[in-house]
Protein backbone atom coordinates (compact mmCIF):
# COMPACT_ATOMS: atom_id res chain seq x y z
CA UNK A 1 0.00 0.00 0.00
CA UNK A 2 1.96 3.31 -0.90
CA UNK A 3 2.18 6.16 1.56
CA UNK A 4 -0.56 8.55 1.35
CA UNK A 5 0.89 11.76 2.91
CA UNK A 6 -1.31 14.85 3.28
CA UNK A 7 -0.51 18.05 5.09
CA UNK A 8 -3.61 19.57 7.81
CA UNK A 9 -3.49 22.70 7.52
CA UNK A 10 -7.20 24.22 8.42
CA UNK A 11 -6.14 24.56 12.33
CA UNK A 12 -2.82 25.35 11.78
CA UNK A 13 -2.54 28.71 14.71
CA UNK A 14 -3.62 26.30 17.21
CA UNK A 15 -1.44 23.43 16.66
CA UNK A 16 -4.69 21.02 16.85
CA UNK A 17 -5.80 18.06 14.27
CA UNK A 18 -9.72 17.50 14.64
CA UNK A 19 -10.53 14.09 13.34
CA UNK A 20 -14.76 13.51 13.14
CA UNK A 21 -16.16 10.01 12.64
CA UNK A 22 -19.53 7.87 12.95
CA UNK A 23 -21.80 5.52 11.63
CA UNK A 24 -24.90 3.91 10.68
CA UNK A 25 -26.58 6.61 8.48
CA UNK A 26 -29.97 5.60 6.89
CA UNK A 27 -30.05 7.46 3.39
CA UNK A 28 -33.82 7.48 3.56
CA UNK A 29 -33.38 9.85 6.58
CA UNK A 30 -32.79 13.87 6.40
CA UNK A 31 -29.27 13.11 8.37
CA UNK A 32 -29.19 16.94 9.87
CA UNK A 33 -26.09 15.45 11.82
CA UNK A 34 -23.64 16.41 8.88
CA UNK A 35 -24.64 20.03 8.88
CA UNK A 36 -23.70 20.20 12.76
CA UNK A 37 -20.31 18.01 11.97
CA UNK A 38 -19.55 20.91 9.43
CA UNK A 39 -19.80 22.85 12.04
CA UNK A 40 -17.09 21.83 14.55
CA UNK A 41 -14.97 22.06 11.69
CA UNK A 42 -12.99 19.21 11.42
CA UNK A 43 -10.00 18.72 9.42
CA UNK A 44 -11.46 15.27 8.33
CA UNK A 45 -14.34 13.01 8.82
CA UNK A 46 -14.26 9.14 9.09
CA UNK A 47 -17.23 7.15 7.60
CA UNK A 48 -17.53 3.68 9.68
CA UNK A 49 -19.13 1.75 7.39
CA UNK A 50 -23.19 1.27 7.25
CA UNK A 51 -22.89 4.65 5.18
CA UNK A 52 -26.00 3.32 3.60
CA UNK A 53 -27.94 0.56 4.44
CA UNK A 54 -28.15 -1.74 1.33
CA UNK A 55 -28.79 -4.85 2.30
CA UNK A 56 -29.14 -6.21 -1.49
CA UNK A 57 -27.86 -8.44 -3.87
CA UNK A 58 -29.48 -6.24 -6.43
CA UNK A 59 -26.18 -4.01 -7.03
CA UNK A 60 -28.36 -1.53 -9.07
CA UNK A 61 -30.48 -1.05 -5.47
CA UNK A 62 -27.24 -0.38 -3.78
CA UNK A 63 -26.04 2.09 -6.06
CA UNK A 64 -28.94 3.71 -6.52
CA UNK A 65 -28.80 4.20 -2.43
CA UNK A 66 -26.08 5.49 -2.34
CA UNK A 67 -27.19 7.88 -5.02
CA UNK A 68 -29.95 8.79 -2.72
CA UNK A 69 -27.21 9.97 -0.10
CA UNK A 70 -25.62 11.87 -2.88
CA UNK A 71 -28.70 13.97 -2.92
CA UNK A 72 -28.94 14.73 0.55
CA UNK A 73 -28.26 18.61 0.87
CA UNK A 74 -26.45 17.59 4.27
CA UNK A 75 -24.60 15.38 2.82
CA UNK A 76 -23.42 17.56 0.19
CA UNK A 77 -22.76 20.14 2.86
CA UNK A 78 -20.43 17.45 4.88
CA UNK A 79 -18.87 16.73 1.20
CA UNK A 80 -18.06 20.17 0.52
CA UNK A 81 -16.34 21.35 3.46
CA UNK A 82 -14.64 18.59 4.81
CA UNK A 83 -12.52 15.93 3.62
CA UNK A 84 -13.67 12.15 3.86
CA UNK A 85 -12.68 9.16 3.81
CA UNK A 86 -14.52 5.74 4.48
CA UNK A 87 -14.64 1.94 5.44
CA UNK A 88 -17.60 -0.48 5.49
CA UNK A 89 -19.50 -2.72 7.21
CA UNK A 90 -22.43 -4.86 6.96
CA UNK A 91 -25.28 -2.85 5.44
CA UNK A 92 -23.04 -1.14 2.93
CA UNK A 93 -21.04 -4.10 2.02
CA UNK A 94 -24.07 -5.47 0.78
CA UNK A 95 -26.27 -7.60 3.25
CA UNK A 96 -27.01 -7.63 7.45
CA UNK A 97 -24.30 -9.32 9.26
CA UNK A 98 -22.57 -10.54 6.19
CA UNK A 99 -18.85 -11.47 5.81
CA UNK A 100 -17.06 -13.27 2.91
CA UNK A 101 -19.62 -15.37 1.24
CA UNK A 102 -21.43 -12.59 0.20
CA UNK A 103 -21.80 -13.30 -3.33
CA UNK A 104 -21.43 -9.45 -4.42
CA UNK A 105 -18.57 -8.46 -2.43
CA UNK A 106 -16.56 -7.56 -5.79
CA UNK A 107 -19.22 -5.47 -7.33
CA UNK A 108 -20.35 -3.67 -4.10
CA UNK A 109 -16.35 -3.21 -3.55
CA UNK A 110 -16.39 -0.80 -6.77
CA UNK A 111 -19.87 0.84 -5.93
CA UNK A 112 -18.33 2.33 -2.89
CA UNK A 113 -14.61 2.88 -4.20
CA UNK A 114 -16.59 4.99 -6.81
CA UNK A 115 -18.90 6.83 -4.49
CA UNK A 116 -16.60 7.73 -2.05
CA UNK A 117 -14.07 8.94 -5.13
CA UNK A 118 -11.38 6.29 -5.24
CA UNK A 119 -8.82 7.19 -7.45
CA UNK A 120 -8.42 4.96 -10.49
CA UNK A 121 -5.07 3.81 -10.08
CA UNK A 122 -5.55 3.11 -6.40
CA UNK A 123 -4.01 0.00 -4.54
CA UNK A 124 -7.70 -0.17 -3.09
CA UNK A 125 -9.21 -0.74 -6.64
CA UNK A 126 -6.23 -3.82 -7.53
CA UNK A 127 -6.41 -5.31 -3.83
CA UNK A 128 -9.40 -7.99 -2.33
CA UNK A 129 -11.17 -5.76 0.12
CA UNK A 130 -11.21 -1.95 0.81
CA UNK A 131 -8.47 -1.96 3.78
CA UNK A 132 -6.31 1.12 3.42
CA UNK A 133 -3.98 3.86 5.54
CA UNK A 134 -3.27 7.30 4.92
CA UNK A 135 -0.99 9.75 6.98
CA UNK A 136 -1.22 13.23 8.23
CA UNK A 137 1.64 15.63 8.53
CA UNK A 138 1.21 18.33 11.29
CA UNK A 139 3.71 20.62 13.57
CA UNK A 140 6.06 17.86 12.60
CA UNK A 141 3.97 14.93 14.06
CA UNK A 142 2.25 12.31 11.81
CA UNK A 143 -0.84 10.73 12.47
CA UNK A 144 -1.93 7.16 10.98
CA UNK A 145 -5.12 6.47 10.23
CA UNK A 146 -6.07 2.91 9.81
CA UNK A 147 -8.99 1.47 7.98
CA UNK A 148 -9.68 -1.64 8.26
CA UNK A 149 -12.09 -3.97 6.14
CA UNK A 150 -14.18 -6.56 8.98
CA UNK A 151 -16.04 -8.22 6.26
CA UNK A 152 -14.46 -9.08 2.75
CA UNK A 153 -12.27 -12.08 4.50
CA UNK A 154 -14.36 -12.68 8.27
CA UNK A 155 -15.65 -16.38 8.58
CA UNK A 156 -19.60 -16.20 8.97
CA UNK A 157 -20.40 -16.07 12.87
CA UNK A 158 -21.36 -18.85 14.91
CA UNK A 159 -24.94 -18.91 15.51
CA UNK A 160 -26.18 -18.95 19.46
CA UNK A 161 -28.13 -22.23 20.46
CA UNK A 162 -29.74 -20.11 23.18
CA UNK A 163 -29.58 -23.06 25.36
CA UNK A 164 -27.87 -20.95 28.05
CA UNK A 165 -28.86 -17.33 28.09
CA UNK A 166 -26.90 -15.36 30.77
CA UNK A 167 -28.30 -11.64 28.96
CA UNK A 168 -31.69 -9.68 29.41
CA UNK A 169 -32.11 -10.27 25.57
CA UNK A 170 -31.47 -12.94 23.00
CA UNK A 171 -27.88 -13.27 21.23
CA UNK A 172 -27.29 -14.13 18.18
CA UNK A 173 -24.13 -15.51 18.21
CA UNK A 174 -21.14 -17.38 20.46
CA UNK A 175 -17.23 -16.70 19.70
CA UNK A 176 -14.81 -18.97 17.83
CA UNK A 177 -12.22 -20.59 19.70
CA UNK A 178 -10.13 -22.58 17.16
CA UNK A 179 -7.03 -21.00 16.02
CA UNK A 180 -8.15 -21.38 12.01
CA UNK A 181 -11.26 -18.78 12.28
CA UNK A 182 -10.88 -15.17 10.82
CA UNK A 183 -12.01 -11.98 10.82
CA UNK A 184 -8.89 -9.57 8.83
CA UNK A 185 -7.72 -12.37 6.96
CA UNK A 186 -4.04 -13.82 6.02
CA UNK A 187 -3.37 -11.21 3.60
CA UNK A 188 -5.27 -7.74 5.74
CA UNK A 189 -2.65 -9.32 8.83
CA UNK A 190 0.65 -9.14 6.25
CA UNK A 191 -0.37 -5.48 5.32
CA UNK A 192 -0.76 -4.68 8.93
CA UNK A 193 1.53 -5.57 10.31
CA UNK A 194 3.81 -3.50 8.13
CA UNK A 195 1.67 -0.70 8.58
CA UNK A 196 2.25 -0.81 12.93
CA UNK A 197 5.94 -1.04 11.85
CA UNK A 198 6.08 2.33 10.27
CA UNK A 199 6.76 5.34 12.57
CA UNK A 200 3.90 7.56 14.05
CA UNK A 201 3.25 9.40 16.45
CA UNK A 202 -0.57 8.60 16.29
CA UNK A 203 -2.25 5.69 15.04
CA UNK A 204 -6.19 5.83 14.56
CA UNK A 205 -7.44 2.37 13.42
CA UNK A 206 -11.21 2.44 12.38
CA UNK A 207 -13.17 -0.80 12.49
CA UNK A 208 -16.62 -1.34 11.61
CA UNK A 209 -17.48 -3.38 14.49
CA UNK A 210 -16.58 -2.58 18.09
CA UNK A 211 -12.74 -3.57 19.00
CA UNK A 212 -12.54 -2.93 22.57
CA UNK A 213 -15.98 -4.57 24.55
CA UNK A 214 -16.76 -7.48 26.08
CA UNK A 215 -18.48 -10.44 24.64
CA UNK A 216 -22.22 -9.50 24.44
CA UNK A 217 -23.57 -12.15 21.64
CA UNK A 218 -24.07 -9.52 18.52
CA UNK A 219 -21.60 -8.68 16.19
CA UNK A 220 -17.99 -7.81 17.24
CA UNK A 221 -14.75 -8.63 17.75
CA UNK A 222 -15.39 -10.59 21.02
CA UNK A 223 -17.04 -13.15 18.62
CA UNK A 224 -13.31 -13.63 17.18
CA UNK A 225 -10.86 -14.05 20.50
CA UNK A 226 -8.15 -15.17 18.84
CA UNK A 227 -7.96 -12.55 16.24
CA UNK A 228 -8.43 -9.63 18.68
CA UNK A 229 -5.70 -11.17 21.07
CA UNK A 230 -3.59 -11.60 17.93
CA UNK A 231 -4.38 -7.65 17.44
CA UNK A 232 -2.09 -7.10 20.83
CA UNK A 233 0.12 -9.56 19.89
CA UNK A 234 1.04 -7.45 16.77
CA UNK A 235 1.18 -4.15 18.80
CA UNK A 236 3.33 -5.35 21.44
CA UNK A 237 5.62 -6.85 18.42
CA UNK A 238 5.83 -4.07 16.26
CA UNK A 239 6.15 -1.60 19.12
CA UNK A 240 3.67 1.14 18.02
CA UNK A 241 2.74 3.37 20.17
CA UNK A 242 -0.30 5.65 20.32
CA UNK A 243 -2.89 3.11 18.98
CA UNK A 244 -6.21 3.93 19.58
CA UNK A 245 -9.70 2.32 18.14
CA UNK A 246 -12.78 3.95 16.58
CA UNK A 247 -15.72 1.72 16.01
CA UNK A 248 -19.22 1.71 14.78
CA UNK A 249 -22.40 -0.61 14.29
CA UNK A 250 -24.46 -0.52 17.39
CA UNK A 251 -26.71 2.50 16.89
CA UNK A 252 -24.99 4.05 20.20
CA UNK A 253 -21.85 6.05 21.50
CA UNK A 254 -19.49 5.10 24.05
CA UNK A 255 -15.77 4.86 24.83
CA UNK A 256 -14.08 1.33 25.69
CA UNK A 257 -10.61 0.62 28.01
CA UNK A 258 -8.92 -2.70 27.63
CA UNK A 259 -6.32 -3.91 29.66
CA UNK A 260 -4.11 -6.77 28.81
CA UNK A 261 -0.47 -8.11 30.10
CA UNK A 262 2.39 -6.05 28.78
CA UNK A 263 0.44 -3.49 26.47
CA UNK A 264 -0.75 0.24 27.50
CA UNK A 265 -4.84 0.46 27.75
CA UNK A 266 -6.64 0.49 24.11
CA UNK A 267 -9.27 2.89 23.71
CA UNK A 268 -11.97 2.51 21.60
CA UNK A 269 -14.50 5.07 20.63
CA UNK A 270 -17.64 4.01 19.12
CA UNK A 271 -20.04 6.39 17.26
CA UNK A 272 -22.52 5.07 15.82
CA UNK A 273 -26.03 6.24 14.81
CA UNK A 274 -25.11 9.28 12.56
CA UNK A 275 -29.50 8.46 12.07
CA UNK A 276 -29.67 4.95 13.00
CA UNK A 277 -31.16 4.57 17.12
CA UNK A 278 -31.40 1.26 19.38
CA UNK A 279 -33.37 0.70 22.25
CA UNK A 280 -30.89 -0.30 24.60
CA UNK A 281 -27.06 -0.45 25.50
CA UNK A 282 -25.45 -4.29 26.26
CA UNK A 283 -23.74 -4.79 28.94
CA UNK A 284 -19.74 -3.91 28.80
CA UNK A 285 -17.78 -3.76 31.27
CA UNK A 286 -14.88 -2.09 29.58
CA UNK A 287 -17.38 1.02 29.31
CA UNK A 288 -16.12 4.33 31.15
CA UNK A 289 -18.16 6.34 29.29
CA UNK A 290 -21.55 6.48 27.92
CA UNK A 291 -23.73 4.94 26.29
CA UNK A 292 -25.45 7.43 24.21
CA UNK A 293 -28.80 6.66 22.54
CA UNK A 294 -29.43 9.74 20.71
CA UNK A 295 -27.81 10.62 17.21
CA UNK A 296 -24.13 11.91 17.28
CA UNK A 297 -20.95 12.04 16.13
CA UNK A 298 -17.45 11.37 17.24
CA UNK A 299 -14.74 13.95 17.99
CA UNK A 300 -11.21 13.15 18.57
CA UNK A 301 -9.34 16.44 19.25
CA UNK A 302 -5.40 16.34 19.02
CA UNK A 303 -3.33 19.26 20.72
CA UNK A 304 0.13 18.92 19.49
CA UNK A 305 1.60 21.87 21.55
CA UNK A 306 3.68 19.95 23.96
CA UNK A 307 5.84 17.04 23.24
CA UNK A 308 3.36 14.93 24.84
CA UNK A 309 0.13 15.71 22.95
CA UNK A 310 -3.50 15.86 24.47
CA UNK A 311 -5.78 14.01 22.84
CA UNK A 312 -9.63 14.79 23.48
CA UNK A 313 -12.31 12.35 22.86
CA UNK A 314 -16.01 13.19 22.48
CA UNK A 315 -19.57 12.85 21.41
CA UNK A 316 -21.81 15.75 19.85
CA UNK A 317 -25.34 14.96 19.56
CA UNK A 318 -27.42 15.95 16.72
CA UNK A 319 -28.69 19.22 18.55
CA UNK A 320 -24.61 20.36 18.64
CA UNK A 321 -24.71 19.15 22.29
CA UNK A 322 -21.10 17.50 24.31
CA UNK A 323 -22.54 14.35 25.53
CA UNK A 324 -18.68 12.77 26.19
CA UNK A 325 -15.37 14.01 26.45
CA UNK A 326 -12.47 12.33 28.11
CA UNK A 327 -8.92 13.24 27.30
CA UNK A 328 -5.59 11.55 27.52
CA UNK A 329 -1.91 12.17 26.92
CA UNK A 330 -0.01 10.57 24.39
CA UNK A 331 2.29 8.77 27.19
CA UNK A 332 -0.92 6.71 28.59
CA UNK A 333 -0.94 5.18 25.45
CA UNK A 334 2.74 4.14 24.79
CA UNK A 335 5.24 1.64 25.34
CA UNK A 336 7.49 2.98 28.58
CA UNK A 337 11.08 3.56 27.59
Amino acid sequence: MALIAISLNSCSQNKTTKIAFGSCGHQNDSLPIYNVVVKHKPDIFIFLGDNIYGDTYDMDVLKAKYDILKGKPSFQNLKKNTPIIATWDDHDFGWNDAGRHYKFKKESKEIFLDFFNEPKNSERRKQEGVYTSYYYEKSGKNLQVILLDVRTFRDDLLKHTKEENKFFYEPDYVPYQHADSTLLGATQWKWLEKELSKPADIRIIGSGSQFGIEYNGYEAWANFPLEQQKFFDLIKKTKANGVLFISGDVHYAEISKVETPNLYPIYDITSSGLSSRWLFATPNKNRIEGPVMENHFGLITINWKTKNPEIKMEIWDVNDNQRIEYSIKLDEISFKK
